[in-house]
């Protein structure tokens, strides 16, 4: 059961990200409208999924994806994973092959991310019963700038509702990406980090074989 409670607060977070689906760059005080567009859409493929998801899995996965691939910056959060090894620092010391040899890393540590996070959190959400969620809106000093967190609550049968922060950024469009979760105090980011630098450790730098043997961990609160 934690596992499923996990991946509903992980996929919920994921999805209900203020971001650009008609909302206009300037104006993230709506981002609760986009919540509840967003969190009618997924519970909407998650009901629709009980009738096929055991026979055509990868179709309930796809539509998932689908709904979360224009809001979340998975290429960011696979950045900030791989941490040193994809720093900005560490590309302006590499030449010209090294360079384009971590750019390739990246892309290929992108796609493992999301595959592994679509398919490892999105199983536990065809057990998910229902529940209550409210966002509540960035005070207004906390909305300026290019980042933003925004708070928001889950209720179950729990007597208190899970906590939930998602931090924002804009990208150079000016559209808001999510960046990293952070889930009753577990930092997403701060541990797939961690487990990144411990594979790579392991593997004496080569990130090749880091990206190869990944595997998405289930992360329990």
């Amino acid at each position: 059961m934690a596992l499923i409670k996990w991946s509903f607060l992980l996929v919920a977070a994921l999805l209900v990200s203020p971001l650009g689906w008609g909302q206009e760059a300037g104006d993230p005080v709506q981002a609760h409208e986009v919540v509840e567009e967003a969190t009618e859409q997924i519970l909407s493929v998650v009901q629709a999924a009980e009738a096929y998801a055991e026979e055509d899995p990868e179709r309930y996965y796809g539509e998932i994806q689908t709904i979360l691939d224009p809001v979340v910056d998975f290429r960011g959060f696979a950045r900030s994973v791989m941490g040193p090894y994809a720093s900005s620092e560490r590309y302006r010391s590499l030449d010209d092959a090294g360079k384009a040899q971590l750019r390739d890393q990246l892309d290929r540590f992108t796609e493992v991310m999301r595959f592994g996070l679509v398919r490892t959190y999105s199983k536990g959400l065809l057990a998910f019963g229902g529940s209550r969620i409210e966002v509540l809106v960035p005070e207004g000093g906390s909305l300026n700038g290019s980042r933003v967190t925004v708070k928001q609550l889950v209720f179950s049968d729990e007597p208190d509702p899970s906590e939930l922060l998602y931090q924002m950024g804009r990208n150079k469009s000016g559209d808001w990406k999510l960046r990293n979760i952070i889930i009753e105090s577990v930092n997403l980011g701060e541990i797939y980090r961690s487990q990144f630098e411990s594979s790579a450790r392991k593997n004496e730098g080569n990130l090749d074989t880091v990206i190869e043997t990944w595997t998405t961990v289930e992360v329990e609160t």
